[in-house]
């Protein structure tokens, strides 16, 4: 049977639902492909993918990965919402055949509703390999539903699945087998609700009108009702397990067991977990930088003398024009282009550890630590990433497990001091602290440190705990696995396209602006894209500005010129003080020289003799106020404009009197 055989199939809605890591989301993109979507469900900042699988016509949502439907977090509660709304055709559940026990658990969950469900059974080739195969007949026999054995990063047995599912949708009566009883005892294997009728192919496994689905809600239904319900599951879950003949406890010892006793073990754990997080922070700075330069080059040489070369061959000649196109919109092009290796790499690097299955491991090493800030070991990885570069950083938080975890993450990114940072901190150092300056670079890392802990405490206070401290991390270890090639390329693919969509359209429009500001005259006889910076509309809000820093001590046009530069980039902050002195800009930011010695001489001014100390205090402001367009369009892509609004605010206003208090402190001493 085809899906072309029925026209309402042409509509259909599939529910993707299973545990986190039984391959759901690689089944998801191997299903849809390029044709994805991405929202937050409604009230959350939970992202919910779905996507049109091609060979169907279908729409599948895949759902945030859960272990029950007594909700117990935002994700899990958008999970269970999903399942309980109307309007789903067929909820596809996903069978981990190396943790099938708990996979059944949440299929009897799902089989409450009145929703038709077909199985997938994945990771059979592991399962097999460490001796405990598990038959996609037996297991389909037992539960009278169609299970068809698929693996998502091959995708062998997806043709099989598509064909099912088309039978399922012209067919619903086909899939509704069994509905687990709420509060018995199963004596057989597979027990129909008494009542449950199926009409035709039109509805399946109906209640009657008088009943409703007993699927218990946190808060809605007492302990003892919760408890109950899951104590029939699991004798449910035990008599299937029975009839297919396959222990629900631990069979022998695994090849990731036999791993794990290594890279879980204190001492030799720890060193692998520690060298993989500096190479995730040597592949955002050192492999990256040198790609990301070659990436910008291109737009502003080839692309560029091609637009000049195409305007001077139309016989166009007008200033304003070339700068807007060449200095503005192409300036945007090519900051977005020079993030995209990085996003690439730091996006393939992450999926590497998740597939592999060490992303779990790494939880485990470094949860200790995070749990004094109010998180878990999973949030190490972002932060440390951060200090590299936070948009990646960011883009490394999709990896937490619930919307809490990464909403309390994502605000702390920024907070992390990424490299783009360091060449400010090395020109004010060197011009302002001479032989000293290592040592006060080295302290801005420490404070970016102790802002972050002193920033996951207040978001622990606000949003809560999410579990007691004392209570240790209980985490589901995949088996390890080698990752596949073409699954990684797309997956990286995907993300990278996401976000030059969705933040690289923000960067672009505002680097658009920066330079209209930066072109129109609001003094002297200048022309239009010909003007001091000075004497434009974007000197004339910065020096407007300017007052708001006098308390720090660097009150200057030219202070507040580069730090609004630099909300745009850190990288340009440097260039915009040189241009802003008109001096140029030092190749090597230790020899500070002219420029050193410019803003050494506007910040003794500006401060009243306390250069030194408005030094100190302009470092912490470009530590602590955001770190650049990307991250927050970023931001704004994940958290909504509400969330990263507010964000944004706190940034500033802490930056702003951080940077006060070191200031009148520090001119104690210089």
């Amino acid at each position: 049977m085809t899906l072309e055989s029925s026209p309402k199939n042409k509509t259909a809605s599939l529910m993707l639902v299973g545990n986190p890591n039984t391959g759901k989301s690689t089944l998801f993109n191997r299903m849809t492909g390029s044709h994805q979507d991405v929202r937050n469900a409604p009230g959350t900042t939970v992202e919910m993918f779905s996507g049109t699988w091609g060979a169907l016509g279908a729409r599948v949502t895949d759902l945030p990965g859960t272990y029950s439907l007594l909700a117990k977090s935002p994700d899990e509660q958008v999970t269970a919402d999903a399942i309980a709304a109307p309007g789903t055709d067929l909820a596809l559940v996903m069978l981990d055949a190396t943790a099938l026990a708990r996979s059944l658990y949440l299929l009897g969950q799902v089989a409450q509703f009145a929703t038709p469900v077909v199985g997938i059974l994945t990771m059979g080739d592991i399962a097999e390999a460490s001796g405990e195969p598990v038959a996609a007949e037996r297991l389909a026999a037992a539960l009278a539903i169609p299970v068809v054995a698929v693996n998502p990063r091959t995708g062998a047995g997806l043709s099989e699945l598509a064909a099912v599912v088309a039978d399922a949708l012209a067919s619903p009566s086909f899939v509704c087998g069994f509905k687990p009883a709420p509060r018995e005892v199963p004596e057989i294997p597979v027990l129909t609700e008494p009542g449950c009728r199926c009409v035709g192919t039109s509805s399946c496994c109906t209640p009657p009108a008088t009943a409703a689905p007993d699927v218990p809600r946190e808060g809605a239904a007492p302990l003892a009702e919760e408890l109950a319900e899951a104590e029939h599951l699991f004798a449910w879950v035990e008599s299937i397990m029975g009839a297919i003949g396959a222990d629900a406890g631990r069979g022998s010892a695994t090849r990731s067991d036999r791993i794990d006793r290594f890279l879980l073990h204190p001492l030799i754990g720890i060193p692998v977990f520690l060298f993989l997080m500096w190479t995730l922070f040597q592949l955002t700075t050192a492999v990256a930088e040198p790609i990301m330069d070659w990436a910008e080059s291109l737009v502003t040489g080839p692309v560029t003398s091609g637009v000049v070369a195409v305007l001077g061959g139309a016989g166009i000649d007008v200033p304003w024009l070339h700068g807007f196109l060449i200095d503005g919109i192409l300036a945007g092009v090519g900051t977005v282009l020079s993030f995209v290796p990085l996003m690439a790499i730091m996006f393939a690097a992450i999926a590497i550890l998740e597939d592999s299955g060490y992303l779990a491991r790494a939880a485990f090493t470094a949860d200790r630590a995070m749990r004094l800030i109010g998180l878990d070991g999973r949030a190490i990885m972002p932060l440390i990433v951060g200090f590299g570069c936070n948009l990646p950083a960011l883009a490394a938080t999709r990896t937490l497990p619930n919307a809490r975890q990464r909403l309390i993450t994502a605000i702390l990114v920024p907070y992390a001091s990424c490299a783009a940072r360091l060449t400010v901190y090395i020109l004010l150092a060197t011009a302002f602290f001479g032989s000293a300056a290592g040592n006060v670079i080295f302290a801005m890392y420490l404070v970016s440190i102790l802002l972050i802990v002193l920033g996951g405490l207040v978001m622990r206070a606000i949003v809560g705990e999410a579990r007691s401290r004392n209570e240790p991390l209980l985490l589901v270890l995949p088996a390890y696995q080698l990752p596949r090639l073409a699954a990684l390329a797309a997956s990286t693919w995907r993300r990278v396209k996401a976000f030059i969509t969705g933040a690289g359209s923000v960067i672009i429009a505002t680097l658009t602006l920066v330079w209209l500001l930066q072109a129109i005259p609001v003094t002297g006889g200048h022309r239009i894209a010909d003007v001091p910076v000075e004497d434009s509309l974007y000197g004339t809000v910065a020096e407007g500005i300017a007052p708001a820093f006098a308390p720090a001590g660097y009150g200057s046009w030219q202070a507040s010129s580069a730090l609004i530069t630099g909300f745009v980039a850190k990288e340009v902050v440097v260039g915009n003080m040189a241009q802003s002195f008109a001096v140029d800009e030092p190749d090597d930011p230790h020899d500070a020289g002219t420029l050193g010695e410019k803003i050494r001489a506007n910040f003794n001014q500006s401060s009243g003799g306390h250069g030194k100390a408005a030094a100190l205090a302009f470092l912490i402001f470009v530590l602590a106020y955001t770190p650049c367009l990307a991250t927050l369009a970023e931001q704004r892509r994940m958290l909504g404009f509400k969330i990263t609004g507010a964000a944004l605010l706190v940034q500033l206003a802490l930056a702003w009197v951080l940077s006060v208090g070191v200031f009148n402190v520090a001119r104690l001493w210089w």
